[in-house]
């Protein structure tokens, strides 16, 4: 699981990792917006849910099913 920051300063960003103690996966952060934008992505929460090799399984904009996701990475 990696968390890609980049709506708010970098500051903001280490401030959210502690705060909500999201040490346990790698957190990046992007101050041009540019991942996002790769992505489809324009506000949070979402998530995007990739295959070991690389294909793209499902894909969520606002609050998501946490059992989805565990079933779909379970299959895959």
């Amino acid at each position: 699981m990696v968390g890609l920051a980049t709506q708010d300063s970098l500051g903001e960003a280490v401030e959210f990792v502690e705060r909500f103690s999201t040490l346990s996966f790698t957190q990046l952060w992007d101050e041009s917006f540019e991942s996002w934008i790769a992505v489809g992505f324009t506000s949070q929460p979402a998530a995007i849910l990739y295959s070991p090799d690389g294909v793209e399984l499902g894909r969520w904009r606002g609050v998501f099913d946490e059992a989805e996701v565990l079933e779909l990475a379970a299959n895959a």
